[in-house]
């Protein structure tokens, strides 16, 4: 059964068809890519399935439930884990405290981490079991606000991850890294798409045939080709759509 079902997704704003009939699925074990060029409505899908927006017609479905009416936080509490472009912590908390905050929420507990999280070493305990391992770990105190724009897209994902989620919609993770960070980034998604499956937006096409076990493209709001790495490489249309940038699929 696909982790993630997106059936004839449509939405309209005024005469625009920013999604046109898309249809696509998550399978277990998959980190699913989605590229386009800009303008095509990658982040326009990304918000129907968060549901941020509500789709004109078609359906979404989650481990086989249609979540197609629910609210955001509906979402994230049946397993639908995200990360932005642009990052979103708690800016004055350090590492430790947004995981540790990540972690009280998928259990339901009192948000009040400043006042109940003290009495609370499991949930700090989780937090560092997190943290350990990472490029982060000797950042736990750190606050957000003081780390680099590459440690902050760490930090959101390792939140992201305290959720437990069953799937991953990652919104351009390698966005405004360097090299070094890009490919930190590329191994740190490659071990946990290895247990967790992924739907990865992204520009860097270095990244998308590194990680990628399939591809959809989307080009005006309607998927135009899906298959394995070497068949969007040698798609026309896919080159057609990227305005001949063939330097780009090699």
């Amino acid at each position: 059964m696909s982790i993630l079902k997106v059936s004839k997704l449509v939405k309209r704003f005024g005469g625009l068809l920013a999604t046109d009939d898309v249809s696509l699925t998550v399978e277990e074990g998959e980190i699913h890519a989605l590229i386009g060029p800009n303008g095509a409505g990658k982040s326009t899908l990304i918000n129907q399935l968060c549901g941020e927006l509500r789709p004109d017609a078609g359906r979404i479905l989650l481990g086989g439930r249609d979540i197609t009416a629910l609210s955001v936080p509906a979402r994230v509490d049946l397993g639908l884990g995200r990360t932005f472009q642009v990052t979103s912590l708690l800016d004055d908390a350090t590492c430790r405290e947004n995981i540790a905050m990540a972690v009280q929420a998928r259990e339901g507990l009192n948000f009040r981490i400043w006042d109940a999280v003290a009495g609370r070493a499991r949930l700090w305990d989780q937090a560092d079991a997190m943290l350990a391992g990472t490029p982060l770990a000797a950042r736990s105190g750190t606050p957000v606000n003081d780390l680099s724009h590459g440690e902050r897209k760490q930090l959101e994902l390792l939140v992201a991850l305290a959720r437990k989620p069953r799937i991953l919609l990652l919104d351009e993770p390698m966005a405004g890294l360097g090299h070094v960070e890009s490919q930190e980034m590329i191994e740190r998604l490659r071990e946990i798409g290895a247990q967790t499956p992924m739907l990865l937006v992204e520009h860097d096409m270095e990244a998308v045939f590194a990680l990628a076990t399939r591809i959809s493209v989307l080009v005006y709001g309607r998927i135009i080709a899906s298959g394995s790495v070497a068949e969007i490489r040698e798609n026309a249309d896919v080159r057609e759509a990227y305005l001949g940038a063939e330097d780009e699929l090699c």
